[in-house]
């Protein structure tokens, strides 16, 4: 992931709505007996091209999704989405996940499994068919995701990058 495509995004002055993938409890196991913490992986975004996520750890539920939420906002990038649905076709990798997005014509909905469906539908995605293959670990399937979201390109900035009209981005 080459960071010249990511466009990062200041937290402040947008409204979020977040939205909880996945919590594990984890287990400690010491001389004492079990300690027990959770973890919990959360996706916040504006619902118009803005989606960031996040991990929190803590020794109750509330604290560790809250956790989430803070991280979460300091990761936030800025993905093009074109009536509601995505530029192009696009593939994310992370660790053993990939995952597959293509754009879908309207009407489609959002056709995508629970991790991926949550980040999806928080950059405001509302059409879109897509294919988790390899690991469906939550932790990678999302990371794969924002991998995938942050390499989709629009067709004006690729005619800035390329120095052309936007009509010869289209007729070649």
């Amino acid at each position: 992931m080459t960071n010249a495509n990511i466009k990062r995004v200041k937290s402040s002055e947008i409204e979020f709505k977040d939205r909880l993938v996945s919590i594990q409890r984890v287990t400690k196991v010491t001389k004492g007996g079990r300690t027990f913490s959770f973890s919990a992986i959360v996706v916040v975004g504006n619902e118009n091209g803005v989606v960031g996520y996040g991990l929190g750890k803590a020794k109750e539920v509330t604290s560790a999704i809250a956790k989430g939420i803070d991280d979460a906002k300091k990761n936030l990038i800025k993905v093009p989405v074109l009536k509601g649905t995505l530029p192009h076709e696009e593939i994310g990798k992370y660790s053993g996940a990939r995952v597959f997005l293509k754009p879908a014509a309207p009407g489609t909905g959002v056709i995508a499994g629970g991790a991926m469906r949550a980040v999806l539908e928080s950059v405001g995605v509302t059409d879109v068919l897509a294919k988790s293959k390899g690991s469906s670990n939550p932790h990678s399937v999302v990371k794969a995701t924002i991998d995938a979201l942050s390499k989709m390109r629009d067709a004006y900035t690729v005619a800035q990058v390329r120095g052309v009209e936007i009509d010869t981005v289209f007729n070649g």
